[in-house]
């Protein structure tokens, strides 16, 4: 959900220089690569696996409070994938019912709030979401309901935030696409509110330069934290 890596710590900045090619950028060639992708894959079943006890009566009781509205509790929203591909990300609802049009109002009638929304994507002050609604993006719980898509391969625990379809013009990068995206990743522990949409990508080419094993749980780790500071919007 940097300039250098420096171990154990990552940094906050990410460079902007271009990556050479794609190739370069998603080092997705060679057997180390293979092998993985494919340790990669069963540490997120297996973590989603261990985790369900604990999740599942979690999200059932986040869900039963955000149905207090009268709405479902859950919400749909097309992301694109590794390799382009479409996939169902899920959510619990964190907004109002036609929360589309009440955007569009709102940026209608708000210069700054157009403005901020055409740089990140998001807005700091977002009309849309519901009193409980602010309190699920604040720990990031509305994302817990996202480990059925990594489990069921849409996405992996750690990688690029999925994009929306219409967000793909927006974004300048080209390894986003070369990996499965992540609940988390070095954006969301580094510049998460500070940043442009388009500065996503240097941090999604600065992960696909590094990708490893140790690379995984030196951001899995520093999440526990970024969670728990209550950092989202």
């Amino acid at each position: 959900m940097f300039d250098d890596i420096s171990w154990p710590r990552l940094q906050a900045k990410a460079s902007l220089a271009p990556i050479a090619s794609r190739t370069q950028a998603g080092s997705t060639a060679g057997r180390g690569y293979r092998f993985y992708s494919v340790g990669k894959r069963l540490v997120d079943i297996g973590l989603v696996l261990l985790s369900a006890p604990v999740v599942l009566p979690l999200v059932g009781a986040l869900a039963a409070a955000v149905m207090l509205d009268g709405s479902s509790p859950f919400y749909f929203q097309p992301r694109v994938g590794r390799n382009g591909r479409i996939f169902q990300l899920w959510k619990l609802r964190s907004m109002v019912p036609n929360a589309d049009r009440k955007l569009a109002a709102y940026l209608d009638s708000c210069p700054e709030a157009r403005a901020e929304w055409d740089t990140a994507q998001k807005l700091r002050h977002d009309p849309r979401l519901t009193r409980i609604g602010r309190h699920l993006r604040r720990y990031s719980l509305d994302e817990l309901p996202q480990l059925w898509n990594i489990l069921i391969g849409d996405m992996s625990l750690v990688g690029p935030r999925p994009m929306l379809r219409e967000q793909r013009l927006l974004y300048p990068g080209t390894a986003y696409f070369d990996l499965r995206p992540g609940l988390t990743g070095m954006w969301q522990i580094s510049e998460r509110n500070n940043c442009s949409f388009a500065g996503r990508a240097a941090y999604d080419n600065r992960y696909a330069t590094s990708v490893s094993a140790s690379t995984d749980f030196q951001i899995m780790l520093q999440t526990i934290g970024v969670v728990i500071r209550g950092t989202g919007c």
